[in-house]
């Protein structure tokens, strides 16, 4: 595997690319993802390519975060194969046939891994993940995220081989017997106050705890923080537990609706499930970077990491401000200066927890994909 990157708009090469590209990676601000030409400038350079990318909240190069650019990531495997899938969704309540659609165009004998990226306001992110889940050729694994459109909840994009769209659904399987796939998900997220039942919701929208408003007591919970919602419920996620024994996932805030006082959630907040407000430490969510790395090496093997996809929520990004940097250098610290590093921030994460576990939706998590050919 061989790699090469650029950031944008420091310098695009307006030479053709060094490599025979097989797959491009493009993570980038909203406004640049829209250039018009982009696409075509990023063709001319990787003409062989699959060029796979979204709109960020922030994208990741080397040890560094950045805003208002494009970061592309050019890589020529060896003896991997690909193949892609766009998937458009119209309404929420597409997003379990999207995630169906998505496996059915990429299953295939030899299938190792789907990277998927998704629409990131428009989708039920656990109803995504279940459909690809229930589709998928036994043995692949799936990691990827939700696009994002910085903290302003606008319009969020994504795209396969074509201009960016919003509605979309766009994934890459890899095939090939010589790749090995680590992964690993970690938040660092703190509990406070009781734990609350979940007495009503539809999907991912949460009406009632405890029989109670639930906007109201959020709010309440908020305080002054209220005033900003949604943007504000970044930094104050809800954690999610199913059933007892069960890991808890957190879910992130994505809109509110006055009128009928539901909270709209990335994922599912089902009925009978419980619910508790979390915090941020600071440490706790650099450490939990740093545990994302471990996993995801340990779960690669024996191997080195070459190319490493790290994707973090928009709201660890918010709380970290300016130790935001930290977090990539501790994945750095782990997986080895061998490895180039791209990724973004994102509105969710997609993995599983750790090797042999399930694939889930994850929100305010830092989730890696490291990549190696044998």
């Amino acid at each position: 595997m061989k790699v090469e990157q650029y950031l944008y708009p420091e310098g695009i090469p307006e030479h053709t690319g060094r490599l025979d590209a097989g797959l491009v990676l493009v993570f980038g601000a909203t406004a640049r993802i829209k250039e018009p030409g982009l696409m075509q400038r990023i063709r001319s350079i990787y003409p062989n390519a699959r060029i796979l990318g979204c709109s960020t909240a922030g994208e990741i190069m080397g040890t560094r975060v950045y805003d208002d650019t494009l970061v592309i990531t050019a890589v020529s495997f060896e003896a991997t194969t690909l193949k892609g899938s766009l998937v458009r969704v119209s309404g929420i309540d597409e997003s379990y046939d999207a995630g169906r659609m998505t496996a059915l165009a990429l299953n295939g004998e030899g299938l190792r891994h789907v990277f998927v990226l998704s629409e990131g306001l428009n989708i039920n992110g656990t109803e995504l993940v279940a459909g690809i889940k229930d589709h998928l050729t036994p043995g692949a694994t799936i990691t990827g995220g939700l696009s994002g459109d910085g903290d302003r909840f606008g319009e969020t994009y994504a795209f396969l081989d074509d201009e960016p769209a919003t509605n979309t659904v766009a994934a890459i399987g890899l095939f090939g017997a010589l790749l090995k796939v680590g992964y690993g998900s970690f938040g660092g997220w703190d509990p406070f106050g009781p734990e609350r039942l979940i007495t009503r919701s539809k999907g991912n929208m949460l009406f009632e705890l405890d029989g109670k408003s639930a906007l109201a007591l959020y709010k309440q919970y908020l305080g002054e923080h209220a005033a900003g919602l949604p943007a504000t419920g970044l930094l104050f996620p809800l954690s999610l537990r199913v059933r007892d024994g069960s890991i808890p996932v957190v879910r992130t805030l994505l809109a509110v609706n006055e009128a009928d006082q539901s909270m709209t959630f990335a994922g599912n907040m089902p009925e009978g499930a419980y619910a508790r407000l979390m915090k941020a430490n600071f440490e706790r969510l650099i450490d939990g970077a740093v545990d994302a790395a471990r996993t995801s090496s340990e779960t690669l093997g024996t191997f080195n990491p070459e190319l490493a996809i790290l994707i973090s929520c928009v709201g660890r990004k918010l709380i970290l401000k300016q130790r935001v940097e930290e977090e990539v250098e501790g994945v750095s610290g782990i997986l080895g200066a061998q490895a180039v590093y791209t990724g973004f921030y994102s509105y969710g994460e997609i993995s599983p927890f750790s090797k042999g576990g399930k694939c889930e939706l994850h929100n305010q998590t830092m989730t890696i994909t490291a990549l190696h050919e044998a």
